[in-house]
């Protein structure tokens, strides 16, 4: 007889469909776009988004370490997948023994691979961001010498923004890569497509806008959400003008109303940010979330829904962009975030 489970209070629902056609909607935009697959697919389940990507025909994948490398060795091809936070020695065994890239950001990481490693790599070059690379005054003539280079690639740091950092590291990256052979150049994530041709070049890496993130308005058109959040209503009780809802009384009630509290809080990656400022769903009907989100509840205001009851599943709004305007939470974080507890859904 199999064991009974225990039924789910919060369910996350990934659309996997929808991260495959912002891909190619992002594909077709730049020419040629890989996928940022680091931190668990920015929260969404990396070995479920990473095999839908791959069965639809992406072909350069992004982690940030071995670890993450590793999830993935059985469900895509090792030679798609970069390692962006590069070689040590301690990992140096590993990845000989595997067709992963590393991705040297360092004059030590290069040594290290040209002495010691197996196989083609990427390097990572500093055009401003001045957080992982090797810089122009770090460049010398035999630098990259006996090196199987794939892509060259570097990072922008303010491409969400309009400002004239964009064109400097684009200039920059240009005159470092003119004299470093390599197969493919590589520049633009998200946000950075959004800039046109001149940032593209062989390859894009877009992450957040996968996933349903909006860092630049121009992508708006074509990046659909991706994930549902869904919670299971606990209790519904009437109070009265006067009450205070919630830790510290943050919502006095101006009325009688009727309230509902569901399965949700700050231990799901529902932020006490969203306090008296988040809304949820129940048969189209807007409801205001009311009082301080706490760690596992969440109180709303739901004097409009007259066939409110208890064991009603409610969806709550997690839109990436206007969720990150209610909070003042990056959509980086908000994604990242997520808890561990939700029952996860793919479809």
């Amino acid at each position: 007889m199999a064991e009974i489970q225990p039924s789910p209070m919060a369910r996350l629902t990934v659309d996997l469909k929808a991260i495959v056609q912002n891909w190619r909607n992002l594909n077709e935009l730049s020419g040629k776009a890989g996928a940022a697959i680091k931190a668990n697919a920015y929260g969404l389940g990396v070995k479920e988004v990473a095999k839908a990507l791959y069965d639809a025909g992406c072909r350069d994948f992004f982690v940030a370490n071995w670890n993450e490398a590793d999830q993935l060795k059985s469900i895509i091809a090792e030679n798609t997948i970069s390692v962006l936070n590069g070689i040590d020695d301690d990992n140096l065994a590993y990845a000989n023994a595997h067709a992963f890239k590393p991705v040297l950001n360092t004059i030590e990481q290069i040594n290290i691979w040209r002495k010691h490693g197996a196989g083609p790599c990427d390097v990572m070059l500093d055009t401003g961001i001045n957080r992982l690379g090797i810089a122009e005054p770090q460049l010398s003539a035999d630098i990259f010498e006996g090196l199987n280079i794939d892509i060259c690639m570097s990072h922008m740091a303010s491409a969400d923004e309009d400002v004239a950092q964009n064109e400097a590291q684009r200039k920059n990256f240009d005159a470092i890569t003119q004299s470093i052979t390599c197969k493919r150049k590589s520049l633009s994530n998200s946000a950075a497509i959004a800039l046109g041709k001149n940032y593209h070049y062989d390859l894009t890496r877009p992450g957040l806008s996968l996933y349903g993130g909006v860092p630049r308005s121009e992508l708006g058109d074509i990046i659909a959400p991706v994930l549902k959040i869904e919670a299971k209503v606990l209790q519904v009780r009437q109070v009265y003008k006067g009450d205070k809802i919630g830790y510290n009384g943050t919502y006095i009630c101006e009325k009688d109303m009727k309230i509902a509290t569901a399965a949700l809080g700050y231990a799901d990656g529902y932020l006490r940010a969203f306090s008296n400022a988040g809304y949820a769903y129940f048969d189209d009907i807007s409801i205001p979330i009311i009082g301080r989100v706490s760690m596992d509840l969440i109180i709303l205001d739901v004097s409009n829904v007259p066939n409110m009851s208890e064991k009603n599943w409610l969806t709550v709004d997690f839109n990436l962009p206007l969720a990150s305007k209610i909070s003042n939470i990056s959509q980086y974080e908000l994604l990242t975030g997520l808890g561990k507890r939700y029952q996860r859904l793919y479809v």
